[in-house]
């Protein structure tokens, strides 16, 4: 596990997680995203090498660039929902009856998202740790736009491509 004896500015942890090579997850509560802070929650993830902050997704996983590629919470706010799948993050739910506390997550593990194919929308995935713990939970792509959107990295990188 690689952390920091100090606690840092999140774009400082960012830059040096992103330095090391590693990707990032949130665990996250209910209504991830919601309230007065949505905005700066959006901004963070910017910060965050332009998506969703602890050491997460093993690279061969997930094909994007570096950063915070996916978000495991209890439920989303419904417009940061759209705004994650927006910036290509996989938005990841626990299974009814499981939250970090209940899995025993601390956010010092290792995780990998196994993503199937072909990927449909609302599937149940696997998260292995490096505790050898796995458990499940639900991805939330909701439609294949959505999913088009997260195989391209996100809306923005979608438009160039079909527009060049």
């Amino acid at each position: 596990m690689f952390c920091f004896p100090v606690q840092l500015d999140v774009f400082d942890a960012a830059e040096r997680y992103q330095q090391a090579g590693f990707l990032l997850m949130i665990l996250a509560g209910k209504e991830y995203g919601s309230g007065s802070s949505r905005d700066w929650v959006h901004i963070a993830h910017r910060l965050l090498c332009g998506y969703p902050l602890l050491p997460a997704c093993h690279p061969s996983s997930v094909p994007l660039s570096q950063g915070i590629k996916a978000v495991l919470a209890e439920s989303y706010e419904r417009i940061h929902r759209s705004n994650l799948v927006g910036m290509g993050v996989i938005r990841l739910e626990y299974l009814a009856g499981d939250t970090a506390v209940t899995l025993g997550l601390t956010g010092r593990e290792r995780y990998t998202v196994v993503i199937p194919e072909p990927l449909t929308p609302r599937v149940i995935v696997d998260i292995k740790l490096d505790t050898g713990k796995t458990s499940q939970a639900r991805m939330r792509f909701h439609t294949d736009v959505e999913l088009t959107y997260f195989h391209n990295g996100g809306i923005l990188n979608y438009m160039i491509r079909k527009n060049v």
